[in-house]
């Protein structure tokens, strides 16, 4: 398992690629979107050469990682040969089973195709493909490089196989990882979204700042970021996207809190519209 494709460049596919090419693999990232792709790849060159200035890789390892690094708006030439696929697009049914559908058809047979959710069903996935047991989503975390745990969610057809391979690839990626049989939210999710979107409504109830609830969650629990912190670095139109899926699934008790949404409409997204519940302008 040494060719690794990652499609969508937004953050959770650069962070991935980025982590796949100093792990040693073979890395292709796709977009459709050239623009979104030069961007991607300016910010890994960049956190390569940070990452060596800091200490925490040598200059050899950031020339094998960019040698190992390659980028392509064309679904074809990034995926013809791989081992494993990884999607890492929106957070939206429709789009990531379009996808799976190219890649069903463009990979060979053997190529595992993973998808990067922190929600969605892979057995629903699995189904659009004529390979339901080499489907699985595997849900990283953000920013990928630091976080160090992988979620590997089995979809109703995903063989042991399929299974046993992600985990070597989770090891040679320098992760651990948690096995988790399939349900709207998995773990992680589940956990997040209650607690982040009760921070919320305790933000919009008055009962305390973002700075003191985030604060009382670090410091009270040892929880090394904030909910409402968390939220603006995941992006709050992601978050929203998240919560609506959950209680659409899961029922009452995921309503998305008013002020999120509130946030979204108003364009307030987070770190990468410049402020959400904390302002990032210079």
């Amino acid at each position: 398992m040494e060719k690794l494709t990652v499609v969508g460049s937004g953050i959770m596919g650069r962070g991935i690629a980025y982590t796949a090419a100093i792990s040693g693999f073979n890395v292709v990232l796709n977009d459709v979107n050239e623009e979104n792709l030069k961007k991607a790849q300016l910010y890994i060159e960049k956190e390569l050469l940070k990452s060596a200035e800091r200490g925490y890789l040598t200059s050899k390892q950031v020339e094998i990682a960019m040698t190992n690094l390659n980028y392509t708006t064309d679904l074809q030439t990034a995926a013809h040969d791989a081992d494993i696929v990884i999607e890492a697009v929106f957070e939206l049914i429709d789009i990531k089973i379009d996808v799976f559908k190219k890649l069903d058809v463009i990979c060979p047979e053997h190529t595992i195709l993973a998808t990067n959710t922190s929600t969605m069903s892979p057995t629903e996935i699995a189904a659009q493909t004529s390979r339901p047991d080499k489907v699985v989503a595997m849900h990283f975390f953000n920013p990928v490089h630091k976080m160090k745990l992988i979620e590997i969610i089995r979809g109703l057809d995903t063989s042991d196989e399929t299974v046993a391979k992600v985990k070597e690839i989770g090891a040679k990626l320098g992760k651990e990882t948690v096995e988790v049989n399939e349900f709207p939210g998995f773990v992680t999710s589940r956990m997040n979204c209650l607690i982040g979107n009760e921070a919320m409504n305790m933000l919009m109830e008055g009962i305390a700042s973002a700075e003191d609830i985030d604060k009382a969650m670090k410091l009270g629990l040892n929880h090394p970021m904030g909910p409402l912190e968390l939220a603006d670095l995941v992006g709050l139109d992601s978050r929203l996207r998240n919560m609506e899926y959950l209680y659409k699934t899961l029922g009452e008790k995921y309503r998305p809190s008013p002020l999120l949404i509130k946030y979204v409409k108003a364009g307030r997204l987070g770190r990468k519209s410049g402020t959400g519940f904390y302002n990032y302008e210079s």
